[in-house]
């Protein structure tokens, strides 16, 4: 069960009017006791371009406007997932939107994308992510990628405590992965620096995912549906490791030995 707080705003004439009139404005969308903000997508079909594509300004005004009208239905401080399908945001505008929401005491924590440039600026500035391979329009009607799996995500930064990082692939990070902070990657994860916190890998069931890092310190891993913890108490010396399935779940080797004994 949902409520859409600018509905009253939308045409009442037929239901297809409706749909079509929704699928390109801005909206803010209670559902599961979670906060939605839904941008209008950039294409129809997922790689047709719109005749009627939003610009950034239309975007921007229609945010205010809904902002403006929306303020008596949202408790302070309520939390804000940004649904921005397949539209590219840089971090600027993101950055923009974030403090629009903080006008109306809003606050955005979590950006769900089908744009891996998105997806890259999201995580930049630091917002949990969920990048996804299926583009879901506000009809609910699933338009499937061919791939199965996305091109890796590469990241450059450390992903700090509270931040969430989906990926419908292999997730690359070059920086380290703070305690309580977690990446998800239906691919291997390559973490280029300290894993200090959670990590699933191969997250949609496939057990010949893994997980490789310089610095091996989890507070929880996963591969599949296998799950480890990480030592109560750290080793004296770190060197570049893999996390992989065998037959009595995950294994932990050196990386210079995994390359040896997975050939």
């Amino acid at each position: 069960m949902s409520s859409d707080a600018s509905d009253a705003s939308v045409s009442t004439t037929s239901t297809s009017t409706q749909e079509v009139s929704t699928n390109l404005q801005v909206r803010f969308k209670t559902e599961e006791g979670k906060l939605l903000l839904l941008l209008p997508p950039e294409s129809n079909h997922g790689d047709m371009e719109s005749p009627t594509a939003m610009t950034w300004t239309e975007i921007w005004q229609q945010l205010k406007q809904r902002l403006k009208a929306g303020e008596r239905f949202w408790q302070p401080k309520t939390e804000v997932e940004l649904i921005a399908f397949d539209r590219l945001l840089d971090t600027r505008q993101l950055q923009q939107i974030a403090e629009a929401l903080l006008e109306v005491e809003l606050k955005l924590e979590r950006i769900s994308t089908s744009r891996r440039q998105t997806a890259v600026a999201a995580a930049t500035v630091g917002y949990s992510v969920e990048q996804k391979s299926t583009l879901t329009t506000l009809s609910q009607t699933p338009i499937e990628k061919v791939q199965p799996l996305a091109e890796p995500l590469y990241l450059q930064m450390t992903v700090r405590s509270g931040v969430e990082i989906r990926h419908p692939g292999t997730i690359i990070i070059v920086g380290d992965l703070n305690p309580g902070g977690s990446v998800i990657a239906d691919g291997d994860i390559l973490v280029w620096g300290r894993l200090r916190g959670v990590v699933h890998a191969g997250a949609k069931g496939n057990s010949k995912s893994m997980i490789m890092t310089l610095q091996m310190e989890p507070t929880l891993i996963r591969i599949a549906d296998q799950v480890a913890r990480g030592p109560e108490k750290p080793p004296a010396q770190f060197y570049p490791e893999v996390a992989y399935v065998v037959d009595q779940g995950i294994r932990i080797s050196r990386a210079k030995d995994f390359a040896k004994i997975y050939r």
